[in-house]
């Protein structure tokens, strides 16, 4: 064996015993990609998450855990992350209260699984870049996390992201966050997905289900279901003062984005291209909106920055009442609505079908748009969406199988 080999093998022990120091003996085990730590109570929690090494595993018992908790630079490698997870899948611990239940400032290369964060007062999660616009928090997995009851009637978020590069969201839930915020907020954050995740019980009006601004780049959203979820379910860019964009304000809140095979139940309107430079919304399923199917605003009115534009909407099923959505599309000032291509979309308005044609009226000329016969749905009364054996529609509306992303 040789020399380096060998202390290697001499400096294990040590890490163990330094490990040991801190949290309970029998909670602690060596495993073969690192070290896994199981916890009980808050202060094991705290004490296992603040001496965290790369490959560290922290399994959390059953039971509640006081929020408010803060960590700094919880850094993993590629091949040995750091996971916080439940050491149950079946009964999640809770993470509950404080102003935000979990804050991870400057992480990389770190995953959350399998846990329930509700009660904050502010954002329920939050991961940010501690302001160092040039070192973004990076390789980020959050898995089957609920978050809820987040916030009041503010600009409270379930999950806050603040320069986060590479990342993945799936699977988790969110409901009920802060009457102003979004279930998912994302500022200045690139190379990200977020899919088979469920965002329900907004607010009626005001809010968001995922929002992507700031600068925000590069993100997929897919195989999500927004059951009335804030006044628009996805806002594709926003309003962000300059200070705030990573890695500094380049002319656009969102660029690059996708949208796919997500399911839209409600809200005011499913989709907002705001400030958008180039976005891709297709293969959505679109239930009864309840003023308008999509928006092309401006907020951000910086002369530096682009029109709203390059949007493209297709291959979508949309389903609408006319007494409910008097325009199908609402423009805003300072857009470039003739820059949106609309193609292959499945227009059917419910009350009035043979007035379909009539009410869709886009900024643009569709090519290969069907208007006004029923999709036939399998259970809408029981929320199934997925369409019937002998449905009508072809290559528009979610997909059900995987399919290539663009």
């Amino acid at each position: 064996m040789n020399r380096l080999k060998s202390a290697e093998l001499t400096l294990v022990p040590y890490f163990l015993m330094a490990l040991l120091a801190v949290v309970p003996m029998h909670s602690v085990s060596a495993t073969a990609g690192g070290i896994e730590v199981r916890v009980t109570d808050d202060d094991e929690l705290r004490s296992a998450v603040a001496n965290a090494k790369p490959g560290s595993t922290i399994l959390l018992a059953p039971g509640q855990y006081r929020g408010g908790l803060s960590f700094h630079r919880l850094q993993g490698t590629a091949k040995q992350p750091i996971v916080i997870a439940a050491a149950d899948a079946r009964q999640p611990p809770v993470i509950a209260g404080g102003n935000t239940c979990l804050h991870l400032i400057q992480p990389a290369h770190v995953e959350l699984r399998n846990l329930i964060l509700q009660g904050a007062r502010g954002n329920g999660l939050n991961i940010d870049d501690g302001g160092s616009k040039d070192k973004p928090a990076q390789h980020i997995v959050l898995s089957n996390l609920t978050v809820q009851n987040i916030g009041s009637n503010g600009n409270q978020d379930g999950i806050k992201l603040s320069g986060l590069a590479d990342f993945q969201i799936q699977n988790c839930t969110v409901k009920r966050w802060g009457q102003k915020g979004s279930g998912i907020d994302m500022v200045g954050c690139q190379r990200g997905t977020v899919s088979g995740c469920t965002f329900l019980e907004g607010d009626k009006i005001f809010g968001n289900g995922v929002q992507m601004k700031g600068g925000s780049r590069d993100i997929t959203v897919s195989r999500c279901r927004f059951d009335h979820a804030g006044g628009r379910s996805i806002n594709i860019g926003g309003s962000t003062g300059l200070e705030f964009f990573r890695p500094e304000p380049a002319g656009f809140e969102a660029r690059d984005i996708t949208v796919s095979d997500c399911t839209f139940i409600g809200s005011m309107a499913a989709i907002a291209f705001v400030g958008v430079d180039g976005a891709h919304v297709h293969h959505n399923t679109i239930y009864r909106p309840t003023k308008w199917v999509l928006r092309i605003l401006q907020e951000n009115n910086q002369s530096s920055f682009v029109p709203s534009r390059k949007g493209r909407f297709t291959n979508n099923l949309i389903v609408l009442r006319s007494n409910e959505v008097g325009e199908v599309v609402n423009i805003g000032s300072q857009t470039a609505p003739e820059t949106f291509k609309f193609a292959d979309n499945w227009w059917y308005c419910q009350d009035r079908p043979e007035r379909t044609r009539q009410l869709v009226r886009l900024p643009t000329q569709e090519t290969g748009g069907s208007y006004g016969q029923d999709p036939k749905f399998k259970n809408v009364r029981g929320g199934d969406f997925s369409l019937q054996t002998g449905s009508p529609v072809k290559d528009a509306g979610a997909r059900l199988k995987e399919a290539p992303m663009d």
